[in-house]
């Protein structure tokens, strides 16, 4: 039902509306709990590398708990993406991976499932769930190498039927199972998934039947409209234009020319656009973003706009529109690669739409943040066990100054809101040890409020192993603001020891697959986050 269909008398009162939202907020949070106390994999249970979100009968997002940013407006593309497996049945549960279809990038696994409501044929509204999986095949372990096709990436899942009518499709699952590395541990984080799925699917019905049919359909209808109302309120509050900026990628993997991507901003009439005309084409590498990547970072930073009470719903993205050039970097076309496009080029899209909005409010958004998640994956055989491994770890840098205060040090920003693995489950889980794990003092950019420090993580390898590097800033940096200065670029390096016990330093590149032994160690130097302001003179 769309706001002017509804009277003053047919609409929930805001106090109920309120109640209602907290309502279904509150299950999208259940949802993921759920999943990440019954997780096996410590990329879910200890990183919490997931995202829960409850949807209506039309597929439009109603709530996504405070997790992963980057699948903020992607995982309504995945309900979407399921709707041709329709008639649905209770019971039925549908997965997928398939980044040109609904998903991000393939170790992103998505569930979707219908829920029903006692009496009515059709679903009242979805509920879903996107876990990062440590591995799903592929060319290397983790499933996120530097890649030039997305069929070298990992096992590509279209949407399909993972449940029917409650009973387990035993032969997707094997199936699943069988192309990827460990098994047992993507059988267990599935299971989780379900897991979660189910408690949302009573929790979603049991609402219903609590209100209603008629009070349901009038409250998801107000509680969009409400979203759109305040997104648009916001956007007219701000100065009316057009703006513009560029930053780019340090590389794509394969060569060192950078990846340019740009962004013209239109405000007007309580609206957005976002124009990404003139960014790079498409690459044969792993940097490319779905389109569904590229309108999550832009929703992000509105997001962070909007006051703290906003709810985040489909209502929320329709005054925002985009024009998205075909076989861009920011909207690739399949057969590429596209696993640091969600988790890298996502970033630098953040950093362009940022810099807009700091032309628009000099005096209230914050400089750059380090600008990367520094991805390190890593697999083998563990010699404790005999097993295979497999492991995912991102690692924080340094954030923006801003107007408030200085930038955080060592901490996760923009478009990841995970964790970092602590030690003690690390070294209990698999064949490694973290050697350090420290402040990079000085690496943050100059400025009235400097920026934040990066980081200094140092792992070492207990046996022989496959590592992979996704990096970024490691040539480029974390633009300062109002006089403020950049902050420092990272830097990889490899630590070994040869057979007298001599130890030797060879820095890495920002994108690189390398083979390690026993006794090796990788060295993650994180960038700093950009200052903000000039600093005071010395006189």
């Amino acid at each position: 039902m769309a706001e002017h269909e509804q009277t003053a008398d047919t609409l929930p009162d805001p106090a109920r509306l309120a109640i209602f939202d907290s309502l279904v907020s509150s299950i999208a949070d259940e949802m993921g709990a759920t999943l990440r106390h019954t997780a096996l994999s410590p990329n879910i249970k200890e990183r919490a590398d997931f995202s829960c979100a409850v949807f209506d009968a039309a597929g439009q997002l109603l709530a996504q708990a405070a997790h992963i940013p980057v699948h903020l407006g992607a995982m309504p593309e995945s309900v979407r993406a399921v709707a041709h497996l329709a008639p649905w049945r209770a019971g039925d549960l549908a997965i997928l991976n398939d980044p040109f279809l609904g998903g991000t990038h393939l170790p992103d696994v998505t569930m979707v499932s219908p829920v029903f409501a006692e009496g009515i044929a059709e679903p009242i509204g979805y509920v879903a769930s996107r876990a990062h999986q440590a591995d799903i095949g592929g060319m290397a372990p983790g499933s996120m190498p530097v890649a030039e096709e997305l069929i070298q990436e990992g096992l590509v899942i279209p949407p399909l039927r993972l449940y029917r009518g409650g009973e387990l499709v035993s032969e997707a699952l094997e199936l699943i199972l069988r192309n990827v590395r460990t098994p047992d541990e993507r059988r267990g984080d599935f299971a989780a998934q379900v897991a979660a799925q189910r408690l949302g699917e009573r929790r979603i019905a049991a609402l219903h039947d609590e209100l209603g049919e008629s009070a349901w359909t009038r409250h998801t209808a107000a509680l969009l409209d409400h979203g759109e109302r305040a997104a648009r309120a916001a956007l007219r509050e701000l100065p009316q234009g057009r703006w513009a900026f560029e930053d780019a990628l340090d590389d794509d993997g394969h060569t060192e020319e950078p990846v340019p991507i740009r962004v013209e901003l239109t405000l007007e009439g309580g609206g957005a656009h976002f124009d990404f005309s003139g960014s790079a084409p498409q690459r044969a590498a792993s940097i490319n973003a779905v389109a569904p990547v590229t309108r999550s970072a832009c929703y992000y930073v509105i997001r962070c706009l909007l006051p703290a009470e906003t709810p985040t719903n489909a209502g929320l993205f329709r005054p925002i529109s985009f024009t998205l050039p075909s076989g861009s970097v920011v909207a690739a076309n399949p057969p590429v690669a596209v696993a640091a496009g969600n988790v890298e080029t996502s970033q630098r899209i953040v950093d362009c739409v940022w810099g807009a909005f700091a032309q628009i409010l000099p005096e209230r958004m914050p400089a750059a943040s380090s600008g990367t998640m520094n991805n390190l994956t890593a697999g083998g055989t563990d010699p404790r066990t005999g097993g295979p491994w497999a492991y995912y770890e991102t690692s924080g840098g340094g954030l923006g100054g801003g107007p408030s205060g200085a930038g955080l040090n060592a901490a996760h920003s923009h478009m990841t809101n995970t964790l970092n693995t602590p030690a003690e489950a690390l070294e209990l889980a698999y064949p490694l040890r973290v050697l350090e794990n420290s402040i990079r003092r000085g690496s943050g950019g100059a400025g009235l409020r400097r920026g934040g420090d990066g980081l200094v993580r140092r792992t070492a390898f207990l046996g022989d192993a496959r590592v992979t590097l996704i990096t970024e800033r490691r040539s480029g940096q974390a633009w300062g603001v109002n006089g403020g200065g950049d902050g420092s670029p990272g830097a990889n390096w490899l630590e070994t020891r040869d057979s007298s016990g001599e130890a030797s330093l060879e820095r890495l590149p920002g994108k690189v697959v390398i083979s390690v032994r026993a006794g090796d160690a990788v060295r993650l130097e994180t960038p700093g986050g950009g200052g903000w302001g000039s600093a005071p003179s010395a006189e």
